[in-house]
């Protein structure tokens, strides 16, 4: 588990975020970020970048007045995968 903090680069971290996950989070591994939240959309661009990439949005949590931490997995979201049968 690694935490970044992304505070710094305002309402473009996610660009670093995908960096961090695909170049220093290994697989089965999770990552933590923290970075400013403005009008909430950012909240939403988190949840598609980790959709898009099948990644796990483990947890996400308003850290206090302008800031936000997810913790983000690199698997794919069980739950988001088709179910097998036993003949598979």
């Amino acid at each position: 588990m690694k935490r970044y903090d992304l505070r710094n680069h305002g309402e473009n971290f996610i660009p670093r975020m995908v960096e961090l996950m695909n170049s220093e989070i290994s697989e089965e591994e999770n990552g933590i970020f923290l970075f400013e939240v403005g009008d909430f959309t950012a909240i939403q661009k988190v949840a598609d970048v980790v959709k898009e990439n099948s990644w796990t949005l483990m947890n996400s949590l308003k850290f206090n007045e302008v800031d936000w931490t997810v913790v983000i997995k690199k698997s794919q979201d069980k739950m988001l995968l088709p179910a097998t049968t036993e003949e598979e």
